[in-house]
């Protein structure tokens, strides 16, 4: 075994025996620390060890590093008394850590060598690491991306979350069906975090207030007989590109306040004595408990003020270890808000000011407004949160409280500038009206904080002239456009080694962390050799595609067919069905003998459905029904295969998007906030097929319209056909044969084996001439744009030329230009 020579080796080397891999890092050093966390971290003996041995033995060696930069980044900010931004997301999609490590500390060659020289592939160590899916999809991926643009341009910044035991569900298709399994990620334990023995702060529930005049006679709230919960700590160590900066993740855990009840141990209820252990410790089980019941709802909101209320103990904290009073609180400290999700910090903030600081109202409230940013991500309406009354008020009594006083208060500013006005009051009022009371978060956080930025700039438009017009009109200066991006140290430089290597071999590296440098590519739109190696590459990453595919759907596609992806979250709105109808008619097309000069298509789907959504696990089930009749018919041969890849997660994401021809960004115009999922596909060579909706309408401002493959209606243009119906599903129908065959053929069972009525969910609301998304009236428009893009794609020297010209453009679209943006003009923090 090499490894035991290795141990051999260390042995004569004196005083190389490290537990801690120094900056001046070697190949033998980094050997040596592996034996050593191999030995002394797991007992394993070093003959014995396999890839997830040597795996751990090297995330802790990573660790180590890391924890060194960070011990020294965190006595700079104290030193330096910098303000500091604290990111609270609900979600943070990290995937695996081991690269994006190894790349940013600039040590991925030497990991690679030292690794080989023990015997193993680095491509088998990086394998053994579990996703850590501790996200839903884009918001946890971007607060992620965040991370490390705020590590690289050296922000003080922290994150802020959940250690969900258990992360987003595994998916596993039975039959063509979605079934959800638990997404166990800490099973064997993770090398990539330190759990926090302290602080451990108390987290309170339930119970009532109770009011008393403090010593200047003023009235105080006392909130008492609460069911408390203990938060513990695990930080994740997150390093910039090469700068010797590391920041961390804090995620935090809950924890019985005591392990078991004594009084019902000592009776031998054993299940009772551990029952509340069990109950406390639920809230950071899992990610996004099922919310369609009140116990499911509660849970949530009680995940929601678990981490806003230890992330704020610990701001306190650390606050307080230098400064006796409040007056340069929002100097130093800004909070911002990933969605609404961590919105009731505004009340969190207020009630500590107010009760625990005894200040006055004025006073806190200006701390507060000054302190927050919130971010919004979405334009559906059932996406911004809404607790009932009731339920705020039993979990979180002394909260409800402070938001009616918000709310009074607000709502006293709305009469002196619209008098009379009711339907203002109500539209703008934290307190939603109806036969159940609801309390509006997206409501709270506008008018809780300074800055209330979209994602991208016709979200922006569209939260200001459709989903808070109101708002936008009362705070005209706190609406802001912050478009989303990608980190390209893990988007490219990672996953697609090749290309990453190809760019920098004609611009230099520069553009890692300048991605604006980029451009310097066009020049080579002409080089034969350039477009050579280009095309080789691109072949390279989708064999790989091919052989994964290959393993987990046991379908053989072919590398040379257009890879024509779209992975995603399954929901209606992302249009996943559209895409499915195009693939019925471009089947259709084939066995009739309409498909000279079609090229070769290898369509790829992947994403989940959320577990209570049965109409999106519905179309999933349509979608692996059409990829097994098409991939089972003789006549279609190779000219079209149809595969679900299933548990899509970020390391699959990362085989992916360097293998795509084609992305698919097909969101009903004005639905989809940005998106980033387009970025990842562009900035790896692929081309758009897409809507102008989201950041597909900056990108294609970018890559050029020539290079960017646009259908269906605007924004405006869909809000118009809701309102005024102008074609029904039905008459399209009848005015086209090929659209009337893809609807026939999904009602008379052809992809259901005979079962007429197992699809017909699916076809009413297709032919609903209420359908919100409008899926049947831009199927034409989207039909014949992959016209266009068959015949693009048959001139490969042109494709490859539009690939080239989408990755020179994507400069605008990288986390650092976002970050910069946030630090400057929301944090107020200057970017060196």
């Amino acid at each position: 075994m090499k490894v035991l020579e290795q141990v051999e080796k260390q042995k004569q080397r004196t005083g190389e025996s490290l537990p801690c891999l120094p900056s001046s890092s070697t190949v033998n050093t980094i050997k040596d620390n592996i034996i050593h966390h191999l030995m002394s971290f797991q007992g394993r003996d070093p003959e014995r060890s396999g890839a997830p041995d040597v795996y751990k033995a090297l995330a802790y060696t990573m660790r180590d590093l890391m924890v060194q930069k960070w011990i020294s980044t965190q006595k700079t900010f104290y030193a330096k008394e910098k303000k500091r931004v604290y990111y609270l997301s609900l979600e943070f999609l990290i995937g695996r850590s081991l690269g994006s490590s190894m790349i940013n500390l600039g040590i991925l060659e030497d990991v690679k060598q030292a690794v080989e020289e023990l015997g193993f592939e680095i491509s088998e160590i990086r394998n053994q690491e579990e996703d850590a899916a501790l996200g839903n999809g884009g918001l946890g991926r971007l607060a992620a991306c965040f991370m490390d643009s705020i590590a690289t341009l050296k922000i003080p910044a922290y994150g802020y979350g959940i250690r969900y035991e258990y992360g987003l569900f595994f998916q596993q298709l039975i039959d063509g069906y979605q079934v959800e399994g638990p997404d166990n990620w800490l099973r064997n334990g993770t090398p990539w975090e330190f759990e926090r023995q302290m602080p451990i702060f108390k987290i309170q529930f339930f119970g009532n207030v109770t009011g008393y005049l403090d010593e200047k006679g003023h009235y105080r709230a006392k909130w008492v007989n609460t069911k408390d919960v203990m938060a513990k700590a695990s930080d994740i160590m997150v390093p910039g590109y090469k700068n010797d900066h590391v920041i961390n993740m804090r995620l935090w855990s809950a924890h019985a306040s005591r392990e078991l009840d004594l009084t019902d141990f000592g009776r031998g209820d054993y299940i009772k004595a551990v029952e509340s252990k069990v109950s406390s410790e639920t809230i950071s089980k899992v990610l996004y408990p099922p919310d369609h019941n009140y116990a499911g709802q509660e849970l949530r909101l009680k995940q929601q003020y678990f981490f806003v209320a230890a992330t704020f103990q610990d701001i306190m904290r650390r606050y307080k270890k230098k400064h006796a009073t409040f007056d340069r609180f929002s100097d130093l400290v800004a909070v911002q808000l990933n969605d609404t999700h961590p919105a009731i910090a505004i009340p969190e903030l207020m009630r500590w000011l107010l009760d625990l600081e005894g200040m006055g109202w004025e006073e806190a409230w200006k701390i507060c407004v000054d302190t927050f940013g919130f971010t919004n991500h979405t334009l559906m309406p059932e996406a911004l949160e809404r607790w009932t009354v009731d339920m705020m008020g039993r979990v979180l009594p002394r909260h409800l409280q402070i938001i009616y006083e918000i709310n009074k208060r607000f709502l006293d500013e709305v009469v002196l500038r619209y008098p009379g006005n009711e339907k203002k009051l109500r539209d703008l009022s934290i307190i939603e009206e109806g036969p159940v009371r609801m309390v509006r978060m997206a409501h709270l956080a506008i008018i809780g904080s300074h800055s209330v930025n979209g994602v991208a700039e016709l979200h922006s438009d569209l939260l200001k002239s459709r989903v808070f017009p109101g708002f936008h009109e009362f705070f005209p200066d706190r609406f802001n456009s912050k478009t989303n991006g990608i980190t390209p140290r893990r988007w490219l430089l990672d996953i697609n080694p090749g290309l990453a290597d190809l760019i920098s071999s004609r611009i230099g590296s520069g553009w890692i962390t300048n991605l604006d440098l980029l451009r310097g590519l066009e020049e080579y739109t002409d080089d034969q050799d350039f477009c050579d190696q280009w095309r080789k590459i691109k072949l390279n990453n989708k064999v790989q595609l091919a052989e994964y595919i290959k393993k987990h759907c046991r379908v053989d596609v072919d590398p040379h067919s257009m890879f024509d992806i779209q992975v995603k979250r399954i929901h209606e709105y992302k249009r996943q069905l559209l895409n499915a109808l195009h693939l019925i008619h471009h089947y259709h097309r084939i066995i009739h003998g309409d498909a000279d000069n079609m090229a070769p298509r290898t369509a790829v789907f992947a994403g989940k459905a959320a577990p209570s959504y049965w109409r999106a696990k519905l179309i999933i089930k349509l979608i692996t029904s059409i990829a097994d009749v098409i991939n089972k018919d003789p006549r279609v041969k190779n000219r079209l295969k149809v595969v679900f890849l299933p548990n899509y997660n970020v390391s699959q994401a990362e085989i992916i998007m360097p293998a795509a021809d084609l992305s698919e960004q097909i969101s009903t115009a004005g639905t989809e906030a940005s998106g980033t999922g387009n970025m990842k596909f562009s900035l790896n060579g692929a081309l758009t097929i897409g809507t102008l909706d989201g950041a597909n309408i900056e990108i294609r401002e970018e890559v050029g319209e020539e290079n960017f493959f646009i259908f269906g209606m605007t924004a405006e243009e869909a809000e118009f056909e809701r309102k005024n119906v102008s074609r029904t599903p039905w008459q399209i129908c009848q005015a086209n044969e090929g659209v009337r065959n893809v609807i026939e053929s999904i009602e008379d069972g052809s992809f259901s084996n005979g079962e007429k009525g197992l699809f017909k969910p699916l076809v009413d609301s297709l032919m609903n001439k209420h359908d919100p998304y409008l899926l049947i009236l831009d199927l034409e428009s989207y039909i014949d744009c992959h016209k266009r893009v068959n015949d693009a794609f048959l001139d490969p020297e042109n494709w490859t030329r539009m690939a080239i010209l989408n990755v020179a453009r994507m400069g605008k679209f990288s986390t650092d230009r976002t970050i910069k943006q946030y630090s400057e003009e929301i944090w107020g923090i200057p970017v060196e």
